[in-house]
């Protein structure tokens, strides 16, 4: 699967996920990027994203990840973080 068409199940997968209780979400699209065989898409707050204010920053906000091979989509875990702590790409 090419990073484009990934990239876009992550933004349908991010906006099917938002509750009604939190502030509107985006993607961080200049920390996207591929290891692994996954599309790792960090998100925040719309907020956040526009000032770059880590007092504006969402706590907990796991990366979503995109299987490149299958097409896969969903949230990263606490056990996954090795693979977008480091962020050199």
């Amino acid at each position: 699967m090419e990073q484009d068409g990934a990239l876009q199940l992550a933004v349908a997968f991010l906006a099917e996920s938002q509750r009604d209780d939190e502030p509107p979400l985006a993607i961080d699209t200049e920390r996207v990027r591929a290891s692994n065989g996954l599309l790792i898409v960090p998100y925040n707050s719309v907020q956040y994203l526009a000032s770059r204010d880590a007092r504006e920053q969402l706590l907990d906000c796991w990366p979503i990840l995109v299987d490149l091979a299958r097409g896969e989509v969903r949230f990263g875990t606490l056990d996954e973080r090795h693979l977008w702590r480091n962020t050199s790409a």
